[in-house]
């Protein structure tokens, strides 16, 4: 039986990954950075996985090599790195870990290119993708957002990598702020609309091997943040665009291209908040990530997932409601609360009811 080794145990996608590849037929580990977190990660509750500490913290100097001792201690295990720390850490020494490893993670200019979000809009500029207007000085109109270069390296949360800003006294306010990250903050022109997105596998040679597309319906916070009820969809517009965008960058692994309003917004090139999605429509993102990472090539199927299929994060939801009525929505608040009674819970399973007890606890505990 192969292994598969899922990182950063701590996070909801770490649950949803466990239980594909358990069911798959893989001996599942899953690891977490014991001074990362005061307490057992969810998905150390799983029924297809069995957690494995490793000392200190994922920012550790030693943390490499902790993480190799372990994947030396079993046969050529399949690595998937579920945090961005992580991946960043395997990117950068991709050759020490392959010797011992099999995966699918860009290399460290790769990941910090598609993380800058100025270099996405120039590469989609030149490739003729549609992207929001920007602005290098003072805008023509208002409301424009703002937001650093790439806030994940700053360790900023989703809902604070951005401000809006409806007239030059916030533009100035969030310009001071961002500026303690970044010196020179991006500022965009406001898209409305429904945020969607576009989420990939691809192997070397940036070959296209899985792709879901889904749209948001509502996030948390209720003015931008990620996503807590969804819905999937299938755009064979879009799938060409992010295809045509992460191959200009000579990418491999796991992304997600966020679209608004039909314009390119950014790229999360790692694993993505609503990655549980992906196993809940049934498009096989982790068995194919392994089989491509084993070497054994998997044909591109357009559309291989269910349609038309709303799944939310309940308490997450539940949290985007509230914030919809504070802001005096109170029609789409009221349908959300409605959600809880007709949309699947994206976490909640039959047969793995543990992990999801643990995974609520955890959130309401932090």
């Amino acid at each position: 039986m192969r292994t598969v080794i899922i990182t950063d145990g701590r996070y909801r996608s770490a649950i949803a990954a466990a239980r594909e590849f358990g069911r798959a037929g893989y001996d599942v580990i899953v690891t977490e950075a014991r001074a990362d977190v005061k307490s057992d990660p969810p998905a150390f509750s799983s029924r297809y996985a069995r957690g494995v500490w490793i000392d200190g913290s994922v920012g550790d100097a030693g943390y490499a090599e902790r993480l190799l001792t372990l994947i030396r201690s079993c046969d050529r295990p399949v690595l998937f790195t579920t945090g961005a720390a992580t991946q960043r850490t395997v990117s950068g020494s991709k050759d020490i870990f392959a010797g011992s490893a099999d995966f699918l993670i860009a290399g460290p200019e790769v990941l910090d290119a598609l993380n800058d979000k100025c270099r996405v809009r120039e590469a989609a500029e030149k490739l003729g993708l549609p992207v929001p207007r920007q602005y290098d000085g003072e805008p023509d109109r208002y409301p424009v957002i703002v937001k650093p270069r790439c806030g994940e390296v700053y360790g900023l949360k989703a809902g604070d990598r951005y401000a809006v800003a409806r007239g030059p006294e916030e533009l100035a306010a969030a310009l001071e702020r961002f500026r303690r990250y970044d010196p020179s903050p991006v500022i965009q022109e406001k898209i409305e609309g429904d945020g969607e997105g576009v989420s990939v596998l691809m192997a070397e040679g940036s070959r296209l091997v899985r792709a879901i597309c889904h749209r948001r319906v509502r996030e948390y916070p209720a003015s931008g943040g990620p996503s807590t009820c969804c819905v999937t969809e299938y755009d064979a517009d879009k799938i060409a665009a992010a295809e045509k965008l992460l191959s200009s960058f000579g990418f491999v692994g796991l992304a997600m291209v966020e679209f608004k309003g039909g314009r390119i917004l950014e790229v999360n090139p790692r694993v993505w908040g609503t990655f549980p999605l992906t196993v809940f429509a049934g498009a096989g993102f982790c068995k194919s990530y392994a089989s491509e990472a084993e070497g054994r090539q998997v044909v591109y199927a357009p559309g291989n997932y269910k349609t038309g299929l709303k799944m939310r994060f309940a308490v997450n939801d539940l949290a985007a409601c509230a914030d919809l009525l504070r802001r005096g929505k109170f029609s789409a608040a009221f349908g959300g609360l409605l959600d809880g009674f007709r949309v699947p819970e994206g976490l909640k399973d039959p047969e793995d009811r543990k992990a999801y007890r643990k995974y609520i606890q955890s959130y309401l505990h932090r």
